[in-house]
């Protein structure tokens, strides 16, 4: 199933739902990019899944914005003028997507912000983990991992996400809970830090072959905060001529299987589980009320999110750090399978014990 999702996303479009009712309203589901790769091959199938049980007369059109916010205001506008009930957006740009959030409002058409944040402008919720939960989580397995090397100071390069975004602001936050004491203390020196425009990897794969350059290769621990730029930061390494477990690599986060496999070999020490099921079933009860002109449920609205113009309800999901020691956590919730996370790897230890 999710191999089909995957082929129909790519092209861009996908109608799902189309045969429950003729007269069914349209919910279009805009997401960001290609390179964080989760939205097209996990969350997009979760959602249209979910919305056949919470909304099964909805139709559901999903498009890719493929990185560039001027195409997703396109697609704004091209979803209203195909009369959409609802948008269900996930920014390209948070910073760029005002203009959007503006042509939404005055059509009457209400938007539910999924995962990313979107600046300037109205939104009925907002569905997203706990992000500063997520930066605590990963600051906190980057000084334990820290404080196990027996070296001071240890050098650190930091690969940050998308500037301004709301996320990355509250992941910054929580790392720095735990890093910014091990800097004051003279534990660990910050040889290099940059944010990633748009969360490319490739981006995060080039600053950190720069920072190996820069240092002749002395450094310690690469932190990013999504599997994309950690998976920039192990592409840099291999590039370099590095093995797995020569510098640790900490500050995944999605828990894609990519990322799990860099985990089950040794070149990525951990990502941050943010069940996408849970987002996409999440978002689906929240769009499926509001078309029953219900508005947001307000029993699972447990915090909310400033984007600038308003504090948007928000549905902050929890997260779990996985390693490789609680690698299975994600097999056992059903997230991914042994067999998909040991495709290629099958070789490394941990696959080697549960396949």
């Amino acid at each position: 199933m999710r191999g089909i999702f995957t082929t129909l996303l790519a092209t861009t479009t996908l109608l799902a739902g189309a045969a429950y009712a003729q007269d069914a309203g349209k919910v279009f589901f805009l997401l960001p990019n290609t390179t964080t790769i989760r939205f097209e091959s996990r969350d997009a199938p979760f959602f249209v899944e979910a919305m056949k049980t919470a909304a099964p007369n909805a139709q559901v059109v999903v498009q890719n914005a493929q990185g560039d916010p001027q195409q997703q205001q396109r697609q704004i506008e091209d979803a209203i003028s195909q009369g959409a009930k609802l948008i269900l957006l996930t920014s390209a740009d948070a910073n760029l997507i005002a203009g959007g959030l503006a042509a939404a409002q005055a059509a009457n058409i209400p938007v539910v912000l999924y995962d990313h944040d979107a600046v300037g402008g109205k939104a009925e919720a907002h569905i997203v983990f706990d992000s500063l939960a997520v930066g605590q989580a990963q600051g906190k397995r980057a000084a334990e991992m820290i404080n196990k090397i027996e070296k001071s100071p240890v050098k650190v390069a930091r690969i940050k996400g998308n500037q301004g975004e709301y996320g990355t602001g509250q992941y910054e936050k929580g790392q720095d809970e735990f890093l910014k004491p091990l800097i004051a203390s003279g534990k660990v020196q910050v040889v290099c830090e940059q944010y990633t425009q748009n969360w490319d990897p490739t981006v995060a794969q080039s600053f950190a072959e720069d920072c190996l350059t820069k240092n002749g290769g002395d450094v310690d621990v690469f932190l990013g905060m999504n599997d994309g730029t950690t998976g920039g930061s192990v592409a840099a390494l291999i590039s370099q001529g590095f093995k797995p477990g020569d510098k640790v690599v900490t500050g995944g986060q999605d828990a894609t299987v990519e990322a799990l496999r860099y985990v089950a070999q040794g070149w990525q020490d951990n990502s941050v589980l943010k069940d996408l099921k849970v987002e996409a079933t999440e978002a689906a009860k929240v769009v499926a009320s509001i078309l029953d002109g219900k508005g947001v449920p307000k029993e699972i609205v447990n915090g909310k999110v400033n984007n600038g113009f308003m504090d948007v309800p928000a549905v902050l999901l929890p997260v779990e750090n996985i390693t490789i020691d609680n690698l299975g956590e994600v097999v056992s919730k059903g997230v991914w399978t042994w067999k998909e996370i040991c495709q290629g790897v099958e070789d490394t230890e941990v696959c080697k014990a549960n396949m």
